[in-house]
C-alpha cells in the first residue's frame, strides 16, 4: 500500500452515498447493453459475418472476463475506496504506476461521455426527414448532443450520483423492453442463413473489433462508483461479473437474431433493428435511453477518478490537486472535477465522429484492462503472503487477458495504440521524476523475479547431474579482508562473472557475531552493493564474520552458489608480500584445492591491469591439467567490455624435445574448441626448467597487463607462498589451479 496522507485516506473512507450490489450491476449492465449494441453489431455483422460477429464477441469477453475477475479480485483484497479503478491500480502498483494508468483511465471515461451523446443524438436521425421537409434542411446531430450534453452535466453538477443511481433502474427497465421487443420480433421475410455472408466491399475485422470493443468496457462502469458503496468487497465482484455474463448473453442473442433476420446490406444500414422489432419505435427509445444512462454512469465515475487522482496530489499543479480533489457536502461530490470532465466532453462531441471517438476510447481502456490483468498475474505469480483476496481468478486468465489486450490494440490500430503507450509513458516519466519517493516499476516486478529467480535456481540445481564437462562454465567465490581498499579482486570477478558465469564476492571480517558486528556489516553489504551499482558488476555480494580467515573459508565454500549451480572455483587475492596474509591463503589453497574447487589466487600491484590491452598465458609441462581452465578463464576475460581492445598471447614453454607436438595439438584444441586465438598468437619457447620459464617471462611478458601462470597444490606442498612471490615483475599475475576435468570442446 502506498502512503496517503491520513486526511484523505479518512474522508474519502466515511464518505459516500452507502450503495448496495445492484448500482454496480445497472451502471455495468446499462452500458454494456448500449450504444454500439444498437448502432454498430449490425454493422459488425454486415461486415464480417455472423461468425466474425461471434468471433469479436469472443476475443472482446477473452479481455473483459479475465479483467471482471481480476477486478473482483483485487477488489477483495484491498479496502476499495475512491477512485474506482484508479485506487485498485495504485495500491497495487504504487503511486507512480496508478497516477500514469489512472489520467489514461480517466481520459477514457470522459472521452466516454462524449461518445455516448453523440450516440444518443443517432437515436434521432429517423426524424431528420420530417424535419427538412417541415423546415426545410436537414439538422447536424451536434444540434442534440451538444445540448444534452450540456444539461446532463448541469444536472450531474447539481444533483449527484444519488440521482444517477436512481435513473438507471428506468433506464434498465427501457433497455430490456427495447432488446424485448427486438427479440421477439420478425423480419418482414425469410432471410437465407449463413454465417459467412457480407457486404460486398467489407471494412476488415480490426477496424470492426475497434468499433465495437466500447460496448465491452461497460462491465467496469459500476467499478467507479466504490467510493459511494457500503461493501465494495462484495459489490464490486457480484455486480460486474453479474453484468458481464448478462451482457455477454444478450450480445450472442442479438447478432444471431440479426443474421436470422436480416441480409448483410439491411444491416449495414442505420437501426435496422427497428424494422426487426414486434414495435419498431421501441429502438430508438432504447438506444436513447441506453446512451444517456451510460453517459450519465461515465459522468458518475470519471469525475470520481480525478478526485481520486487529485486527492493522492499526483496531478503537475499543486493548487490544481487541492481544486479538483475538493468535494461538495457531506457525500463529498466531486463537483469541480465533474465541471472539468463536462467541458471535455462538450470538446469532443464537437467532433461528430462516432468511430474516431470508439477507436481513441477502445485503447486508452485497453492499456487500462491490460495493466488490471497484469497486476492480477504479477500478483499471482509473486506469491505475496500480504495477497489474500477472498475472491481468486486464475493466473492463466490474467495473463490471457493482459496479452490480448496488448495484442489487439496493435491489431486494431498500430498509430493509435503505439501513441496511447507513448501518452502513458510520458505520464509515468513525469510522475516519477515528482514523486521519486513512491514504488516504480522495478517494486512492481520485485516479486515476480524473485519467484523466477527461484523456481529457475531449483530447476538448474535438479539438471545438474545431467551436466556434461564440456557445459562447464565458472562459478567463482571470492574472499578478501580488503574489498574497500583494493579493487583488483573485484575488478576480476566481475569480468569473469560478465557473460558466462557467476561471482560471489564475500568481504571477510575477523572476529565474532555479535548485534554491533551484524549492523557495521549491513553497512559494509550497502557501501559493497553501491560499488556492484557504481562499476556495472554482475557480482552477488556478502559479508562473512568469522574468528579466522580459515573458518571463514571454511564457511564461504559450503555457501549454496546464488545462480543455481554449485560454486565449482575459489578466488583469494594479494597484494603485498606480507607472510601471515600469504600463509593464510597458501593454506586456503590447500583446503579448497583438495575439496575438489578450483582455486586461482590474484597477485595484485599499483598498475591495476594497465591498459586491459595484453593478456598472456603462460603454458608448461607443468599444466596439463591447468592449461583447459586457464585458456578459458583467459577467453572469458577478454570477452568484458573493459577488454574489448585486448589481444591474447599463448605462450607455449615445454623442452625443445617436445615443443613442436605440444604447439601443434595446442594449436589443434584452439581450433576445435572455435576459440577466437590467433595461430601467430600461439607462441612456442623452448624451456627446460621454472628458472628458464622465469627469465622467459621477464623478458616476453613485462608489459603485459594481465599474466595467467599455472601451480600446483603438489609445488605449494615443497615451496609454500614462494609459488605466488618468487617471480618479480610489475604486472597483475593470475595463478590457476584447476581440479576438475575441464573439456574445450
Amino acid at each position: 500500500m502506498i502512503d496517503v496522507p491520513p486526511s484523505t485516506e479518512t474522508t474519502v473512507a466515511s464518505r459516500g452515498h452507502g450503495f448496495g450490489t445492484a448500482p454496480v450491476f445497472l451502471a455495468a449492465i446499462s452500458t454494456i447493453l448500449g450504444a454500439v449494441l444498437f448502432l454498430r453489431f449490425g454493422f459488425g455483422v454486415a461486415n464480417v459475418g455472423l461468425l466474425g460477429a461471434l468471433l469479436v464477441i469472443l476475443i472482446g469477453h477473452m479481455i473483459t472476463i479475465p479483467t471482471a475477475l481480476a477486478v473482483s479480485e483485487i477488489a477483495t483484497n484491498l479496502k476499495v475506496e475512491g477512485g474506482g479503478e484508479y485506487y485498485i491500480i495504485s495500491r497495487s502498483f504504487g503511486a507512480s504506476i496508478g497516477a500514469a494508468i489512472g489520467i489514461s483511465l480517466y481520459l477514457s471515461q470522459a472521452i466516454s461521455v462524449a461518445f455516448y451523446m453523440i450516440a444518443f443524438a443517432e437515436a434521432f436521425r429517423d426524424l431528420f426527414p420530417w424535419f427538412e421537409a417541415t423546415f426545410g434542411f436537414t439538422p447536424d446531430v451536434r444540434l442534440i448532443s451538444l445540448p444534452m450534453t450540456l444539461i446532463i452535466v448541469a444536472v450531474m453538477i447539481t444533483k449527484g450520483a444519488d440521482l444517477g443511481v436512481k435513473a438507471l433502474w428506468g433506464v434498465t427497465a427501457i433497455i430490456i423492453l427495447s432488446l424485448g421487443s427486438f427479440l421477439l420480433g420478425h423480419g418482414a421475410e425469410a432471410v437465407p442463413f449463413s454465417l459467412t455472408d457480407t457486404v460486398a466491399e467489407p471494412v476488415g475485422f480490426a477496424v470492426v473489433f475497434a468499433i465495437c470493443f466500447p460496448a465491452f468496457t461497460g462491465m467496469t462502469a459500476g467499478v467507479g462508483l466504490s467510493g459511494d458503496l457500503r461493501n465494495p468487497r462484495r459489490s464490486i465482484p457480484l455486480g460486474t461479473l453479474l453484468g458481464t455474463v448478462a451482457g455477454l448473453f444478450v450480445y450472442v442473442l442479438v447478432v444471431v437474431k440479426m443474421r436470422l433476420n436480416a441480409m448483410p446490406d439491411d444491416l449495414n444500414g442505420h437501426l435496422v433493428m427497428s424494422d426487426i422489432a414486434l414495435w419498431g419505435p421501441l429502438i430508438p427509445i432504447g438506444l436513447g435511453a441506453a446512451t444517456l444512462s451510460s453517459a450519465v454512469g461515465s459522468m458518475m465515475v470519471a469525475p470520481r477518478t480525478l478526485q481520486a487522482l487529485a486527492a493522492d496530489q499526483v496531478l503537475p499543479v499543486a493548487p490544481l490537486n487541492d481544486l479538483l480533489g475538493r468535494g461538495r457536502g457531506a457525500v463529498n461530490e466531486p463537483m469541480n472535477a465533474a465541471l472539468l470532465t463536462g467541458a471535455l466532453a462538450v470538446a469532443f462531441v464537437a467532433l461528430g465522429d462516432i468511430d474516431a471517438v470508439a477507436q481513441i476510447i477502445s485503447m486508452f481502456f485497453m492499456v487500462t484492462y491490460g495493466s488490471l490483468c497484469g497486476i492480477s498475474f504479477l500478483q499471482h505469480f509473486a506469491a505475496n503472503p500480504s495477497y489474500r483476496p477472498s475472491f481468486r481468478s486464475k493466473w492463466y486468465l490474467s495473463l490471457l487477458g493482459a496479452v490480448m489486450c496488448f495484442m489487439m490494440m496493435f491489431q486494431m490500430q498500430p498509430l493509435y495504440a503505439a501513441a496511447s503507450l507513448a501518452v502513458l509513458a510520458a505520464f509515468y516519466t513525469w510522475v516519477r521524476a515528482t514523486h521519486a519517493e513512491e514504488r516504480g516499476l522495478a517494486t512492481l516486478f520485485q516479486g515476480a523475479m524473485f519467484q523466477l529467480t527461484r523456481w529457475l535456481q531449483i530447476r538448474v540445481q535438479q539438471s545438474s547431474a545431467l551436466r556434461q564437462d564440456r557445459d562447464w562454465r565458472p562459478s567463482f567465490i571470492a574472499i578478501s579482508r580488503h574489498t574497500l581498499e583494493r579493487r583488483a579482486p573485484f575488478e576480476l570477478l566481475k569480468w569473469i562473472s560478465h557473460r558466462y558465469g557467476f561471482g560471489t564476492f564475500i568481504h571477510f571480517v575477523e572476529g565474532y557475531l555479535s548485534v554491533e558486528q551484524m549492523e557495521a556489516s549491513k553497512h559494509t553489504v550497502e557501501k559493497l552493493i553501491a560499488l556492484n551499482e557504481e562499476s556495472g558488476a554482475g557480482v552477488f555480494v556478502d559479508t562473512m564474520v568469522s574468528p579466522s580467515f580459515t573458518t571463514a573459508l571454511f564457511q564461504t565454500i559450503q555457501l549454496p552458489g546464488i545462480s543455481g549451480l554449485a560454486n565449482n572455483s575459489v578466488l583469494f587475492e594479494f597484494c603485498d608480500d606480507l607472510s601471515a596474509e600469504l600463509a593464510q591463503i597458501t593454506k586456503g589453497c590447500e583446503l579448497a584445492g583438495n575439496l575438489g574447487y578450483n582455486t586461482c589466487v590474484l597477485r595484485s600491484t599499483d598498475r591495476h591491469f594497465g591498459y586491459h590491452r595484453r593478456l598472456h598465458v603462460w603454458l608448461t609441462r607443468y599444466d596439463d591439467a591447468n592449461a583447459n581452465l586457464m585458456i578459458l578463464l583467459a577467453y572469458i576475460i577478454i570477452g568484458h567490455p573493459d577488454w574489448a581492445a585486448a589481444e591474447m598471447t599463448i605462450f607455449a614453454t615445454f623442452p625443445a624435445g617436445s615443443l613442436a607436438d605440444e604447439v601443434e595439438g595446442l594449436r589443434e584444441r584452439i581450433a576445435t574448441g572455435r576459440l577466437p586465438i590467433s595461430p601467430h598468437n600461439v607462441r612456442a619457447l623452448p624451456a627446460d626448467d621454472v628458472v628458464a620459464i622465469d627469465e622467459l617471462m621477464a623478458q616476453h611478458s613485462g608489459d603485459a597487463d594481465l599474466i595467467l601462470r599455472g601451480y600446483s597444490l603438489e609445488l605449494i606442498g615443497h615451496q609454500g607462498a614462494e609459488v605466488f612471490t618468487r617471480y618479480k615483475a610489475a604486472s597483475d599475475i593470475l595463478y590457476v589451479n584447476a581440479n576438475e576435468d575441464i573439456v574445450i570442446s
